[in-house]
């Protein structure tokens, strides 16, 4: 919502470190500092970009909130029907609320909300090698590693190799299980 716009600026400013080795983006986005694209027309155009993909059904972009307030971002893009049925997988967390389980939890339920209503069957999620929190994050929700797309996306001023994961539907923490999965593993440590 446009009133998000001053949460998500304050979050983005004040995490540079914290973001910019991990986040992909054009070139010429990079180009300008990091500063000067945290701002709110910044956000609104990230917003009309992301409401017309999704009237599309290109993708599915969600706010992640905790106790009501903005907690940080999270999506499926590249969306495709017909025999492939997949989306890639993106999100962020606000550096101040990292670590509590709450990027794996919206990872889980956006998992169980694509594989369920939304109708779809694989989502893969590409990440740095150097990104251990990202991948571990990954792991336990049930995506697997599937191998190393060299010099894949656009990072921090380089082209940069990604791990692929992916997490399929019939995947057994697929459909309804990431939630089931994750709840479980917090009872046992808990």
């Amino acid at each position: 919502r446009r009133r998000d716009a001053p949460a998500w600026v304050r979050a983005r400013a004040r995490a540079q470190d914290w973001l910019e080795p991990w986040e992909a983006s054009a070139p010429e986005v990079t180009a300008v500092p990091w500063i000067a694209r945290q701002t709110v027309s910044s956000f609104l155009a990230l917003r009309r970009a992301v409401r017309q993909g999704a009237r599309r059904g290109t993708v599915l972009p969600f706010v992640i909130t905790v106790d009501g307030a903005f907690a940080g971002m999270i999506s499926v893009g590249e969306i495709t029907r017909g025999a492939a049925r997949s989306g890639a997988l993106g999100y962020w967390v606000d550096e101040r609320l990292a670590g509590r389980g709450i990027g794996t939890t919206a990872v889980a339920l956006l998992v169980e909300h694509c594989f369920g209503p939304v109708g779809l069957h694989r989502l893969e999620a590409w990440v740095r090698p150097e990104n251990t929190a990202s991948r571990r994050l990954l792991t336990r929700v049930g995506f697997r590693e599937e191998g190393l797309a060299r010099d894949s996306l656009w990072v921090d001023g380089a082209w940069r190799d990604h791990l692929v994961f992916a997490l399929c539907a019939s995947d057994e923490r697929g459909g309804s299980g990431a939630v089931q999965h994750i709840s479980a593993e917090r009872r046992s440590v808990g």
